[in-house]
């Protein structure tokens, strides 16, 4: 029987090493392709694809960790913790091809558990880190005890982010010129929310970011009921220090006790660009585990 639970998701958490480290977090490389070149995520710093979106114009793509990622994952963690059972918390399994990857390379594996999440990046990030800690409070747990309060936990846990502009998702093909081009006149931010696994752009916020990251933190909290414990703000490359510290404040008006900040990786980056915000926390009153 295993004894010993380890976690594993992919860089696409916007986990930094240090903090992946920090929670006992095992991570597992997805990919970026600037032009003919291809580079694991989390390799490079994501300034460098604003970069490459400046000197071409075109947004570089993203692809998902390769079976042959997961088993190298998989194998190095059994060769030094035979006894241990890893539980895989998945990127969203409808946006790459993560999820399917890790099903191939845990065929004979049977020290291996998955969870889609239905996460991405920083969503996917403090619901990893969520279910870490209280894997390490909770050694008794069993696999299936853990991999069901991770369910629970990714169903409970909510993230938004609004673009700057629309330049990024024009360029990824995700909205047409001639709506980027209008929202940029307009200075409209859509809202866009991971839902079911898929990034949704939902309600629309018009005026500058000094108007819009206020308005967008209280309404996203009370809509969906955030734990006032915690919350995560999202920042990302060129994300202004001003704008920093009015977000910081505006969460600190609405009660938030604890707030800790995560910067967007390569692979997100690739499609919101620079200088988005975003909001992640947990409604942690609906859940109803064992241990909880």
């Amino acid at each position: 029987m295993y004894k010993k639970i380890i976690v594993v998701t992919e860089t696409g958490s916007d986990l930094t090493p240090a903090l992946a480290e920090e929670h006992g977090i095992h991570l597992v490389p997805m990919h970026v392709s600037l032009g003919d070149k291809t580079l694991d995520d989390g390799t490079f710093p994501a300034e460098d694809v604003c970069k490459f979106y400046e000197e071409t114009g075109e947004a570089p793509h993203t692809s998902g960790s390769t079976p042959e990622d997961f088993m190298k994952a998989f194998d190095d963690i059994h060769a030094a913790h035979p006894d241990a059972h890893i539980l895989y918390l998945a990127y969203s399994a409808v946006t790459t091809c993560s999820y399917h990857s890790a099903q191939l390379a845990a065929e004979g594996r049977d020290y291996v558990t998955s969870v889609d999440t239905k996460h991405v990046s920083v969503g996917l990030g403090v619901v990893v880190m969520t279910v870490a800690d209280w894997v390490k409070e909770h050694p008794d747990a069993s696999v299936e005890e853990a991999a069901e309060f991770a369910k629970q936990v990714a169903e409970n846990c909510k993230m938004c982010f609004i673009p700057k502009n629309l330049d990024y998702l024009r360029a990824g093909g995700r909205v047409s010129n001639v709506v980027a081009l209008t929202g940029n006149l307009l200075n409209l931010h859509p809202c866009i929310e991971i839902l079911d696994g898929k990034l949704m752009a939902k309600k629309k916020y018009r005026g500058k970011f000094e108007k819009v990251i206020p308005k967008l933190l209280e309404e996203y909290a009370e809509a969906n009921a955030l734990s006032k414990e915690e919350l995560t703000l999202i920042d990302t490359p060129y994300f202004e220090a001003s704008l920093k510290a009015l977000a910081e404040q505006s969460a600190k008006d609405l009660g938030f006790q604890s707030i800790r900040w995560l910067r967007t990786g390569c692979v997100i980056t690739c499609h919101g660009g620079p200088g988005a915000f975003g909001i992640g926390g947990c409604n942690k009153s609906e859940l109803s585990l064992p241990f909880s």
